[in-house]
């Protein structure tokens, strides 16, 4: 009797054994076809698939799905960047927003491809000043856009002492007054030196100089008074707080020395600055800019870190900076993309935040509105293709961009191309 116990005991447990042993063989099993059908691309699709379609927070006011990222932007996804790690989904920073299509033609392109130079529009001209032709190359004329007839007309030369890039400039309709600037190609330094410009008989002017110069600062007439601020420092880099302003009137200086004024909340250049209903608005920008490397006898530019922002300020009566809302994105080099349309301001291109993978810059299309009514923002189209320190002019219903650096093509925001052309559009709003 306890013989035979002992064999059913033995026979039970070697059931069990067997048991488990099978159940195990089966778990893993499936955890093997699992780990098979997770590395299989139907399966990334589908992964794919719900995280492209979860929302994103882009703004207080505007949230962009992920599904609307560049197809560039998801062709980097699936890859592994240099140091082996894989791609990772962008935020909708990065991406293209949502924008309504424009009909665009082409005019006839500018005499020169300008990088970084400025514009300002009086009436039915639009003068366009300096810049880059190449990384190696400065321009140092004026070149003068007819609006009526669609046609590039006279052209004339610059002062030898005036900057060649990231310059100051503001108009009071005949007068045209340029500040400050970077003096040279590559990453040279920067000059004091301000210049005035009568555009009835171009003639050329000095100014008093700036206290210390800045590079691309941001600058505008207010209560007859030409203001200064921000920038970058003379090391090309650091962000500014200085605020100057100069008593003028008609192209001439009525003080000798430039005034302190309440300094600027958040430094840098590379911003819109407009002046309207009798507020000075201050708009984007950034902190931080390519330096020129140590040691190198050319000034070699070396990139450095920066911050891209959305940030908008304004000065009024009280003469205290208030802060108005912001971008729907990051957004610098607008300096000269700005004009006024039926009491917006309307800003186009620009550059955002940096790839956070491959760190590349990032070019913007969009076509922002800020109603001065409202005080919103609103995406109101797109260029026909992504670009910085554009040059924009509005003449008889007609929206015109020329100039500065274009991207790589539509599926790759990277700067590359520094153009002429000159582009048209109907905007109504």
């Amino acid at each position: 009797m306890k013989f035979g116990r002992h064999g059913q005991k033995h026979s039970s447990s070697l059931k069990l054994v067997i048991l488990v042993s099978l159940f195990a063989l089966i778990g893993a099993a499936v955890v093997i076809v699992d780990l098979l059908w997770a590395s299989s691309p139907s399966a990334f699709s589908a992964l794919r698939y719900v995280s492209d379609n979860w929302p994103l927070q882009q703004s207080p006011t505007l949230v962009i799905p992920n599904r609307n990222l560049t197809s560039h932007s998801k062709a980097k996804d699936k890859t592994k960047e240099k140091d082996g790690a894989p791609g990772r989904l962008l935020s909708a920073t990065f991406a293209d927003l949502p924008a309504p299509e424009l009909q665009w033609e082409q005019m006839p392109s500018a005499p020169v491809a300008r990088l970084d130079g400025a514009a300002i529009q009086i009436k039915n001209l639009l003068f366009v000043f300096a810049g880059y032709g190449t990384i190696n190359l400065v321009h140092s004329h004026v070149d003068i856009f007819n609006f009526t007839d669609n046609t590039w007309g006279e052209s004339f030369p610059m002062p030898k002492e005036m900057a060649h890039s990231h310059l100051g400039m503001v108009t009071d309709g005949r007068y045209i007054y340029v500040v400050t600037g970077q003096y040279g190609p590559q990453c040279r330094g920067p000059t004091a030196r301000n210049f005035v410009l009568d555009t009835e008989t171009k003639q050329w002017k000095d100014l008093p100089s700036l206290p210390v110069p800045r590079y691309a600062p941001a600058t505008q007439l207010w209560r007859g008074r030409l203001h200064v601020m921000g920038g970058s420092g003379s090391n090309r880099y650091t962000p500014e707080l200085d605020h100057w302003s100069l008593a003028v009137k008609d192209g001439k200086a009525l003080e000798n020395e430039w005034r302190n004024e309440v300094p600027i909340p958040r430094g840098g250049p590379h911003r819109a600055c407009v002046v309207v209903d009798d507020k000075i608005i201050v708009i984007g920008g950034q902190e931080g800019d390519f330096m020129a490397k140590p040691g190198s006898p050319i000034f070699k530019c070396s990139r450095r870190h920066e911050v891209v922002y959305a940030d908008v300020y304004m000065l009024d009566d009280e003469m205290k900076w208030k802060n108005l809302p912001p971008m729907p994105k990051p957004d610098s080099h607008i300096e000269f993309a700005w004009t006024i349309v039926n009491h917006s301001i309307v800003i186009a291109g620009g550059t955002t935040d940096k790839h956070p993978i491959t760190k590349k810059m990032i070019l913007n299309w969009e076509i922002f509105q800020f109603d001065l009514d409202t005080l919103k923002w609103s995406v109101i189209g797109k260029l026909p293709y992504r670009v910085k320190t554009t040059l924009v002019g509005f003449w008889d219903g007609w929206f015109y961009f020329t100039s500065g650096q274009r991207d790589k093509g539509p599926d790759d925001p990277a700067p590359k191309k520094v153009i002429g052309e000159i582009w048209r559009t109907k905007l109504k709003f």
